[in-house]
């Protein structure tokens, strides 16, 4: 009988009905009572307590909060189509020198594209992948960073490599997975990295990098006086993976110094965005996870420019993360594996390619400047055709890797099991050796 009356009063506490409320709970609640008297004519201006809500209000009629009712958010932009800066005050007033590097660095870029996509067509190697049409993207993003800062990509960003000194040797190499290619050949085509230059190596599955940028900037965040930030670039396709959930998430949560650059050029291989995803664009989504935003003109170098200048700032002064969304139009085919006629028409494409390519609009707003000397231009892209095509030809003679540094790398002594499988391999080579190119291998 003691147990029973003991259980009874235990339970009798924990229930709210047989205890009453603490003064703190009744002064709480009776300033709610008179905000509800006061407001009892329309809507109640007295916020919920909820954790998972704090700052919203009740109300006492259903409402639904429709995509419709909410405004788009609009597109930044610095400079139109004929070179023209709408608002002086969004001059980036860019010296002559940093203006002439954007340009030829996209020119230089396109350029390289062209020639290495052709180097795929004749089987020279096995895949690669154009950023045509979004140069401006990648070189007005990269002139707005700190060399410092880490870039982890996705694959269309060769531009951020570009600005920051990766060499015509650099890239090619690593196309055609030589011995000289810092990443051992190890990565297909269009899979760079540069430790030197803050550049995380690109890996194929798509939107991994997203959440490890998004843990490198908090770990940035916890050194001492911190000047490093991060960016990452997806595109909206990479968007929709689960891990781009994780990373705004965990950014947010954790506030981090993160710089998520969504580069939307209207198609996820051959997905156009209508059919990717029903909401305002990839920069719309960042309110819902508490996030600051800004959407502009990605062919726009300047609007590039400025808009990442800015982020950079924000989340370095805040320690929090924004979604940047470079609003473009992917000119090229997804790669080499991708035939972009069979599913958008010719005469939309050159509207892209022509009045809003953003090495034209550049080159109007240099003209205007009298920054611009056609001749120059000319012989700088016969330069980089040169220095491309000869690279090629070096590249393409020197021997692949020595295939026993596919066994090394992942830890700092080898562990015995991968000093079997060595073995294991060397032994089969030296048996079969009449089946394997070793000649094009190091020894």
């Amino acid at each position: 009988m003691s147990l029973l009356r003991t259980l009874g009063t235990v339970l009798a506490r924990r229930s709210p009905l047989a205890r009453p409320p603490s003064r703190a709970v009744v002064k709480c609640l009776s300033s709610d009572a008179a905000s509800q008297q006061q407001g009892a004519s329309g809507p109640s201006s007295l916020h919920a307590k909820f954790p998972g809500a704090l700052e919203a209000s009740f109300v006492t009629t259903p409402k639904l909060a429709l995509p419709e009712s909410i405004e788009p958010i609009p597109i930044y932009r610095v400079m139109n189509s004929e070179g023209v800066i709408d608002d002086p005050s969004q001059e980036p007033n860019l010296e002559q020198a940093t203006v002439q590097k954007m340009f030829r660095d996209m020119v230089l870029l396109n350029t390289m594209d062209k020639i290495l996509y052709e180097s795929q067509r004749q089987g020279r190697i096995s895949f690669y992948m154009t950023n045509f049409g979004e140069e401006a993207s990648h070189i007005g993003s990269a002139a707005a960073l700190s060399p410092e800062d880490w870039v982890y990509g996705q694959y269309r960003e060769a531009g951020v490599l570009v600005w920051r000194g990766f060499t015509i040797s650099n890239f090619i190499n690593q196309c055609y997975g030589n011995a000289e290619d810092q990443g051992k050949g190890r990565q297909m085509p269009v899979h760079y990295g540069s430790r030197k230059l803050n550049f995380v190596t690109i890996s194929s599955p798509l939107g991994t990098q997203i959440p490890q940028a998004a843990g490198a900037a908090y770990a940035f965040k916890l050194q001492p006086n911190n000047q490093r930030c991060v960016i990452t670039y997806f595109g909206e396709g990479a968007a929709s993976e689960g891990d781009t959930h994780a990373a705004f998430n965990f950014a947010a949560t954790l506030d981090s110094p993160v710089i998520f650059f969504c580069r939307n050029n209207g198609f996820a291989i051959s997905t156009p965005s209508r059919e990717q995803y029903r909401g305002d664009g990839i920069a719309g989504r960042a309110a819902g996870y508490g996030m600051a935003a800004l959407r502009f003109d990605g062919t726009d170098v300047f609007a590039t420019y400025n808009a990442t200048k800015l982020a950079r700032e924000y989340v370095l002064r805040e320690n929090k993360p924004i979604v940047l969304e470079a609003m473009a139009y992917r000119i090229g085919h997804h790669s080499t594996s991708d035939d972009s006629t069979a599913y958008r028409p010719a005469e939309e494409l050159e509207v892209w390619n022509t009045v809003e390519h953003p090495i034209a609009k550049l080159k109007h707003y240099m003209l205007r400047r009298g920054w611009f000397d056609e001749a120059k231009e000319n012989e700088f892209v016969k330069s980089v055709r040169k220095q491309v095509l000869s690279q090629i030809n070096q590249s393409e003679r020197i021997l692949k890797p020595d295939w026993r540094e596919m066994f090394q790398d992942v830890y700092a002594e080898m562990p015995a099991h991968l000093k079997e499988q060595l073995r294991a391999m060397e032994e089969h080579v030296e048996q079969h050796r009449e089946h394997y190119p070793l000649k094009d291998f190091k020894q």
